[in-house]
């Protein structure tokens, strides 16, 4: 007698529809849908909840697309935004991108709603496909000089030179600046918006890699954790060491009454 291929276990379809690719679904969902094995029809249900997911989500991110569209045109559009705003270490880091309508940038999002890995891993995704991107940190002594305000149009501005390219619409997260004659604004635009979503991420990534960096020139202030940002181990650091020149002196002086100057 001929062989015949060994019905496959309910552990072993199990496994296949939970490493089955989106497009494969359908098709092993209809293949299963009558199998009366309690642990195949969990793992289907399973399936069917995560190919729901996978459309919502797939649906927020086209959404996010044809609203970049919608307000910038058909045009170059730059997404431009901030990191570091309120940190009092380091700079105010700015980022501009213009992302293509294809390929899209599957799971782009405020990089606040992101883990630090899959920013790395969307800023990677981003930087391969973006069509322009411009990065500017104004520094810490500048910010002291001119202030918060200030210093972050001359960021957002410099983000645009860097991106080397003429926008026909440049797109902000956020109240209107200003800073631009083609610049729209949207209040939570880095989670509405495609290409200011994928700035988000992009100067968290930048601005995060340099606070790293910083970290290790100036051991003992916990920069690699905080970022920067007035975590209570940074403050209690400042207060024993005094300021360094990448302190916001100007940021400070709510805890630190004195603060010594390396």
């Amino acid at each position: 007698m001929p062989n015949r291929p060994h019905p496959a276990t309910a552990a072993e379809i199990a496994a296949t529809l939970a490493e089955a690719l989106p497009e494969e679904l359908d098709t092993l969902l209809a293949r299963y849908a009558d199998d009366p094995r309690a642990q195949v029809r969990r793992a289907c249900a399973s399936a069917v909840r995560r190919a729901q997911k996978q459309q919502a989500e797939r649906k927020r991110v086209e959404g996010m697309y044809s609203l970049m569209r919608e307000l910038g045109g058909e045009g170059i559009v730059l997404g431009l935004d901030e990191v570091g705003r309120g940190s009092v270490a380091g700079p105010v880091t700015v980022c501009a991108v213009a992302l293509p309508d294809d390929p899209k940038v599957w799971g782009v999002n405020d990089s606040k709603q992101l883990t630090p890995r899959r920013r790395e891993e969307l800023a990677a995704k981003i930087r391969e496909v973006a069509t322009a991107i411009g990065i500017c940190h104004i520094p810490p002594a500048r910010i002291d000089e001119v202030g918060m305000a200030r210093a972050l149009r001359e960021a957002m501005l410099g983000a645009i030179a860097d991106a080397a390219v003429e926008p026909d619409c440049v797109l902000i997260d956020g109240n209107p600046l200003h800073i631009h004659p083609k610049e729209k604004t949207l209040v939570k635009g880095d989670a509405r918006i495609a290409c200011i979503a994928a700035a988000s991420i992009v100067a968290k990534v930048t601005r995060d890699e340099l606070m790293v960096e910083l970290g290790d020139q100036y051991p003992g202030y916990h920069l690699a954790e905080s970022k920067g940002y007035a975590s209570p181990e940074h403050i209690a650091a400042i207060r024993e060491r005094g300021l360094t020149p990448i302190h916001r002196a100007s940021f400070c002086q709510n805890f630190l009454s004195t603060a010594r100057l390396f």
